[in-house]
């Protein structure tokens, strides 16, 4: 990448030698109060809103599709024409401002013709889709310039349907010179609808680029990072992030920086030289999350590593010091390990800091924490304090923080709501107005954890007595009996509201993911109910519980739906703590069976009924997730668009381990430049549609870290069981030990 850079309204120019390594940028002198509302932010613990700041400012920065930009769509009107890639637009890799590709557009305008290009917001879960800023800002590049009269249309829709009339960009920039990078502002206020519902710009969720003059000639341009912001310009240095860490693994190398507070800064910007060679700009990083991973594909790589600073208008730091790291063949108990340690890192990075409790995702709503993930995440805190990932005490503190929190938060008959705000501990309605109360399964997916963690720090001193203490507290505080909603009081309900009671009326029973639920109710030591609720709710006769299906000669004795064994979610989130191996109902051994759906998914993607690219044996795993179009739960022959779960495939290694093997060396040594980032292997992908999730979802994190260490050493499963309460549960609940094991 060899570019020059300049700006449209405002004073900034770089040369190529941005690329290379350089001398700090000139003193800048600031009005006083710029200087201490620095000073304040450089000395005050970050507030970590990086994620929300960044939802409500970026609209593009690259593509996760390595040959076209998922989220965007194309048409044509013959004579014109427009490049496109299966109906997107192609992406650009050597040419870039925020890396490592840009968007483009490569055009041919005739009279009596027409184009037209829509690049859609990612409007990722729990997005929070309010553009304050006053003003839309591309960069734009033209390795032969185009004239201003020749440059494409500009509109813009909005959420709910309304959209503005054309505008020319070229009315906003002069010629667009060679070879330079020029950022162009486009004020909202010029914008006027052109439909019957007033622009909204602060709702914005597509922009449309145009034909413009039929010139008749062939152009290609390239738009990159384009923004909301404020037009209102303040010059800035930021200060040298400094990087501490450059770790190799087999195929990619993970980074980690420190940098001070600074809002201004929009990027952190990564620099990579290979085999000596001059330092280049190979990717970005958003502010307020201070890793990356630098996925190379070669087990003998040797990389040098700088990073800066930037604004949006490319405002740059000087470059920090240099690391050199190389990557290195790995064992597969190696790749385990690694697998494990970066599916942690989302629950102890990402955290909200003010509960330290898991997000629901991110990027998302940095305030929205989830209930049951963070248990789940617990669970993944003791597989890390056991491994070395982090300290054992700096996870106790954590978890003080965590049960200080829980403790002060809104509670139902001692339950807690699915999510919570993690600023002010009151729950939060994000399913709708009737979900404004205790969740109880999310509640034992929490207590799941707690448990864990009650029994594996055991040490006799203050912190992990009280710690201790805390849990169990919480623990006794549950009033699952409450939730026997109905006169008859033979199940268990899932939600209940201060306002509209029992109104969702959702019974917990049948084969999907709330045993643990029914477990830990019959095992309260102060609000109980009868073991007979296992059979009378979980185990419900109505619900056709116990089918036996087999498919691809595989037994599975429980199914979901007609036809299909059901997601293996199913298989995970009651089982990270609870083992289940040795002991049956008169159903099932929920082992034998939980390894035969594994069996029976990875059989699936081997026959791969639908055709879609990309599955086969070591490219399975259906379970609820995101996908292309949103959440889906996927499953074996009922629900599949091509989308694959990492999690689905890695988190049954405590079932299947050589299968899981199988997938994740094929998502990491063959996918790995798409699938694999700074928390592990990205959420979903699905390879037919060329699309990759941009999110990680705390749900999908944590079951790999823990159920691998389950398949490796079993010390989830042996520290929830320790818990005196679950000693005699199969008993309790007329389980029988499995003499075929």
């Amino acid at each position: 990448m060899k570019t020059t850079v300049s700006v449209s309204f405002i004073s900034l120019r770089t040369s190529a030698s941005a690329i290379l390594p350089r001398t700090p940028f000139k003193t800048v002198h600031w009005p006083r109060a710029f200087t201490v509302l620095m000073a304040f932010l450089l000395c005050t613990p970050c507030v970590a809103l990086a994620d929300q700041n960044y939802s409500q400012q970026v609209f593009f920065e690259n593509s996760l599709s390595p040959g076209s930009y998922f989220y965007s769509s194309g048409k044509i009107s013959a004579p014109s024409k427009l490049e496109l890639v299966d109906g997107k637009l192609p992406i650009e890799t050597a040419e870039y401002i925020s890396g490592p590709n840009a968007l483009e557009l490569q055009w041919l305008s005739m009279p009596n013709g027409g184009w037209d290009a829509e690049v859609d917001l990612y409007a990722w879960r729990n997005r929070i889709i309010d553009f304050p800023g006053d003003s839309l800002f591309l960069w734009l590049y033209a390795k032969d310039g185009i004239p201003a009269a020749d440059l494409p249309k500009i509109a813009l829709r909005f959420m709910g349907g309304g959209f503005t009339a054309q505008l020319p960009i070229g009315s906003f920039i002069h010629d667009l010179p060679p070879g330079t990078w020029t950022r162009v502002r486009i004020p909202f206020a010029q914008f006027v609808s052109s439909s019957v519902r007033p622009f909204d710009p602060r709702r914005l969720g597509a922009i449309i680029f145009a034909q413009g003059a039929a010139d008749g000639k062939e152009h290609t341009l390239y738009v990159d990072d384009i923004r909301i912001e404020n037009g209102a310009h303040t010059n800035h240095t930021p200060a040298a992030p400094k990087l501490i860490e450059a770790k190799g693994y087999e195929r990619h190398i993970d980074l980690k920086w420190e940098a001070a507070p600074d809002p201004t800064v929009a990027q952190y910007v990564i620099y990579r030289s290979m085999n000596g060679e001059p330092f280049r700009p190979i990717g970005v990083q958003r502010y307020g999350v201070n890793r990356f991973s630098d996925f190379l594909g070669d087990p003998h790589a040797v990389a040098s590593y700088k990073i800066s600073a930037r604004t949006s208008s490319l405002e740059e730091s000087p470059l920090s010091a240099v690391i050199t790291a190389s990557t290195h063949p790995m064992t597969d108990d190696e790749l385990l390990t690694m697998v494990q340690e970066a599916s942690f890192r989302y629950y102890w990075e990402a955290a909200e800091p003010h509960s330290g409790m898991a997000r629901e995702n991110t990027p998302g709503d940095d305030d929205i924490i989830a209930v049951g993930v963070s248990g789940f995440g617990i669970m993944a805190m003791v597989v890390a304090a056991d491994r070395g990932f982090v300290p054992r005490d700096q996870v106790v503190d954590r978890l003080l923080q965590i049960t200080g929190f829980l403790a002060r938060a809104d509670r139902y008959h001692g339950a807690w709501p699915h999510f919570l705000s993690g600023s002010t501990g009151h729950g939060l309605a994000v399913f709708g107005v009737y979900d404004d109360g205790a969740d109880l399964v999310e509640t034992s997916f929490l207590m799941e954890g707690l448990l864990t963690a009650r029994r594996y720090f055991h040490v006799d001193n203050e912190k992990e007595r009280l710690l201790r203490a805390n849990i169990t507290k919480l623990w006794e505080g549950v009033d699952w009996d409450w939730f026997r909603a109905t006169p008859k009081k033979d199940a268990l309900y899932w939600h209940w509201s201060p306002n509209y009671a029992f109104h969702i009326a959702n019974r917990l029973q049948g084969w999907n993911e709330v045993m643990i639920t029914y477990l830990l109710a019959i095992a309260s030591p102060t609000h109980p109910v009868p073991g007979s609720l296992y059979y009378t709710g979980y185990c419900a006769e109505g619900h056709k519980y116990g089918e036996r299906h087999t498919y691809f000669g595989i037994q599975i004795d429980m199914n979901y739906v007609p036809g299909s064994p059901g997601p293996l979610f199913f298989t995970q989130y009651s089982y990270m703590g609870y083992d289940p191996r040795g002991w049956r109902d008169k159903y099932a051994d929920y082992f034998v069976n939980n390894r035969n759906e594994a069996l029976v998914s990875q059989a699936y993607s081997i026959a791969n009924p639908q055709h879609w690219k990309g599955y086969g044996a070591g490219s399975w795993g259906l379970t609820a997730v995101d996908g292309p179009k949103g959440y889906r739960e996927y499953k074996p022959f009922a629900e599949d668009d091509g989308t694959i779960a990492p999690t689905g495939a890695i988190s049954s290694y405590s079932y299947t381990p050589q299968q899981t093997l199988l997938a994740l060396k094929h998502f990491y040594r063959d996918l790995g430049a798409q699938l694999w980032d700074i928390y592990g292997f990205r959420d979903a992908f699905n390879q037919q549609q060329d699309w990759y999730s941009g999110i990680t979802m705390g749900l999908n994190q944590a079951p790999m870290t823990v159920m691998i260490e389950d398949g490796r050493t079993g010390l989830v499963w042996q520290n929830f069981m320790s818990n005196r309460e679950m000693a005699h549960i199969q008993e309790k609940i007329g389980l029988q030990p499995d003499e075929s094991k």
